[in-house]
């Protein structure tokens, strides 16, 4: 049992080498807006249900947690909605504002959804699903697209 543990543990930290946990998303639209005026940047908006969307999950994985991921959000105002089914995750305040942008948004209700806005809050394009079999492609495609 013991040589087992040592076989998995190396694979399993070099399969954790390549992700990145430095990627500062906000929480606030009007924080989000203001930023991106200031950097002439688009908003990337995220809308995830983070306890309970098993596509969510996986993106986060196969996507965010890259290093690709990393240098792409350089070019953008990063803007995460959380609506997750466990309402103790977040504030009374973050959940109202989370459900107030979802609605304005997110009109399809689709959950994991990329919505890309302008300086203004205007919705550019948007991208929506993930198949969950490891294909970040059509992810970053559309990223590398609205940058």
């Amino acid at each position: 049992m013991k040589f087992l543990i040592f076989l998995i543990l190396p694979i399993f930290l070099i399969g954790q080498s390549d992700t990145t946990s430095d990627i500062e998303w906000l929480k606030d639209y009007d924080e989000a807006i203001n930023f991106s005026k200031k950097e002439n940047k688009n908003v990337l908006v995220y809308f995830t249900g983070s306890d309970w969307c098993p596509p969510c999950k996986l993106l986060k994985r196969d996507l965010f947690d890259t290093d690709e991921f990393s240098e792409l959000s350089k070019k953008y105002v990063l803007l995460y909605i959380d609506i997750p089914r466990n309402r103790d995750l977040l504030s009374e305040e973050q959940w109202n504002h989370n459900q107030e942008i979802f609605k304005k948004l997110n009109k399809k209700g689709v959950f994991p959804m990329l919505t890309v806005l302008n300086e203004k809050g205007k919705m550019l394009d948007e991208y929506s699903g993930y198949g969950m079999t490891g294909e970040i492609k059509y992810h970053l495609d559309f990223l590398n697209k609205n940058k």
